[in-house]
């Protein structure tokens, strides 16, 4: 009678048997659920000294925007300018935000398993 050596394995190869398929699943569904709480959640930037802030959600949809008028100089010839650049850097740093919340959020579930070479980001 020959004795098996070696660690106790489940038909899937893995440790206690566990099913990858089932695993892959529940991964997927967490997942889903994550996003659809992205949709909720939301970031808020503040740039120019509190002139402008926006909220922003984790589906990078723009909430809000607020512009403190006090803050905006209206003697300044250049005030029109000054203040789409304000805009523009504002909304820019919102949705870098957005996306490392949301990209936060996935490594959490995926553990860093979208890093696997030939995934393509499959997994987040």
């Amino acid at each position: 009678m020959s004795k098996r050596r070696g660690s106790r394995r489940g038909s899937s190869g893995l440790p206690g048997g566990a099913n990858p398929m089932a695993m892959l699943q529940k991964m997927q569904q967490d997942m889903a659920e994550a996003q659809e709480n992205l949709e909720h959640e939301t970031t808020e930037v503040s740039v120019g000294g509190g002139a402008i802030k926006i909220v922003i959600s984790g589906h990078q949809r723009v909430q809000s925007v607020e512009i403190d008028a006090a803050v905006i100089d209206m003697d300044d010839e250049e005030w029109l300018t000054d203040l789409q650049d304000l805009l523009v850097a504002a909304v820019n740093q919102a949705i870098e935000q957005s996306q490392a919340m949301a990209a936060e959020r996935m490594e959490q579930i995926t553990g860093g398993l979208g890093d696997i070479p030939g995934l393509g980001g499959l997994l987040g």
